[in-house]
């Protein structure tokens, strides 16, 4: 049975042990006197023969499709001759994919090994005798669990802390999931960097001033050891973004106390909307704009002073990309200036303050702390970008600071060293994942700040 259909069976199988406990709960108290004379209500006795029913046998479905195509795999590679076992992960990797196809029939087995395609014989095998014995478990496991629930049901059985039991562990679990899965892809990005500054100096990534990864094929090819300096890439990065930041921020937060304080409903009504719809533009969308007509634009301009201005610059891709992030920035302060409290405001015009003192004095210190957050998922935003940096700013590494030339950024290199088959064995590639811890350590050094000034001012105002 396939996966979908058994979830059903399931799914249909705990109605059934649900309604069957209820029922039966139900039954009893009625020969007591009532339900208040069961320690729970009927409907946690019949959660509780649910939860028997599918919450087992979940568990091994999800078991059994964990671990059932590696034990295949290492059965069938173990199961071929010793001229056709793998030497290398590529190799097994490509062994399985040939038994996967001769399975599928997309290779034809005419033309293939004898062994392999025994063992494509053997992997359908397999696959279908595995289906039916978990099947087989899953449904036999669900109906002892529903019966279990159900022969459990007693007027003193203490049902419902036992489902706020189960129900505490599910969300536990649930809260775990995002902190697992940062700490998985911290592990594995700490793991490749580590890869990486085995084969390059950590020195000479941190403070080299020249990036040219292309790793020759031949050792006696000139270049062949390649250039790591990372510096262009965080200058670039902090460049392009600190332009952004310049049109963002005061953009943002003027529109967004501007909507809060000043604008009628009826222009808030049509101004807000109207300006989060940038916030659902396509980045790729933005690059075309800076690339067709935001840096034609400036280097005509700049040309028209007398300065050298690069088809793809730094301040096209900024300019650009300050445009996509006010919406960030403007819905997340209009939303943090509402929230003061209306009394502050009295407070401060009853003692005298114009509108603009109240606004500068009262509502922005209050609203500071939010302010500085969405500042920062801003700032975040902008290190991420990459679409924009790529068709308007080029893939130059240059350390300048100048933002009419040609620069590019880190996630941009990351992109550029993954594309395509790569080996991973290369620093060329393993570079990748080191640029993605700096920008992890970033990141993480831009929350400390952010919880330093909030906890700084919150104090004040809570």
């Amino acid at each position: 049975m396939q996966t979908a259909n058994l979830l059903i069976v399931l799914l249909i199988l705990s109605a059934v042990a649900y309604y069957m406990a209820r029922s039966r709960s139900v039954a009893q108290a009625q020969s007591l006197g009532g339900i208040r004379h069961l320690h729970s209500l009927p409907f946690f006795y019949g959660m509780r023969a649910a939860i028997w029913c599918a919450l087992p046998s979940l568990l091994l479905l999800v078991a059994w499709l964990l671990f059932d195509e590696p034990i295949i795999s290492s059965f069938l590679i173990s199961g071929l001759p010793e001229s056709l076992q793998p030497t290398s992960a590529a190799e097994h990797n490509l062994l399985l994919n040939s038994i996967e196809n001769i399975a599928s029939g997309a290779l034809s087995a005419e033309a293939s090994e004898p062994a392999l395609v025994a063992a494509a014989e053997s992997l359908r095998g397999l696959r279908s005798t595995g289906a039916n014995l978990v099947t087989a478990a899953v449904l036999s496991l669900s109906v002892l669990g529903m019966g279990w629930g159900w022969v459990k049901v007693s007027p003193i059985l203490r049902a419902r802390q036992q489902v706020e039991r189960v129900f505490r562990g599910i969300l536990l679990s649930c809260a775990c999931v995002a902190i697992f899965t940062t700490l998985g892809i911290l592990l594995s990005v700490l793991f490749e960097s580590f890869r990486f500054f085995q084969a390059v100096p950590a020195t000479e990534f941190l403070f080299g001033t020249e990036w040219s990864p292309q790793m020759a094929i031949r050792s006696d090819q000139v270049g062949s050891s390649g250039s790591f300096g990372a510096i262009p890439l965080f200058v670039g990065t902090l460049l392009i973004s600190f332009i952004a930041m310049v049109v963002a921020v005061p953009v943002g937060l003027m529109s967004a106390i501007y909507l809060a304080e000043y604008a009628s409903p009826r222009m808030r009504g049509f101004a807000k909307p109207t300006l989060e719809v940038l916030a659902g533009i396509p980045t790729v969308v933005y690059g075309f704009f800076a690339a067709l007509t935001v840096a034609p634009f400036i280097r005509q301009t700049g040309e028209g002073f007398g300065l050298q201005v690069s088809s793809e610059s730094a301040l096209a891709a900024g300019l650009v990309m300050g445009v996509m992030i006010i919406p960030f920035i403007s819905s997340l302060a209009d939303d943090v200036i509402n929230a003061v409290p209306q009394s502050l405001r009295d407070g401060s015009l009853g003692l005298g303050a114009t509108r603009s003192e109240t606004i500068k004095k009262v509502i922005f210190p209050a609203a500071l702390p939010g302010i500085v957050g969405g500042v920062l998922l801003a700032v975040s935003r902008a290190i991420g970008e990459t679409m924009i940096v790529v068709m308007a700013a080029g893939l130059a590494a240059k350390m300048t600071a100048n933002p009419l030339d040609t620069v590019t950024t880190v996630t941009v290199q990351i992109v550029t060293l993954l594309v395509g088959d790569q080996e991973f064995d290369s620093p060329k590639t393993l570079a990748a994942f080191a640029l993605g811890l700096m920008l992890f350590v970033v990141t993480l050094v831009l929350n400390f700040v952010a919880l330093r000034v909030v906890k700084k001012y919150r104090e004040q105002y809570d």
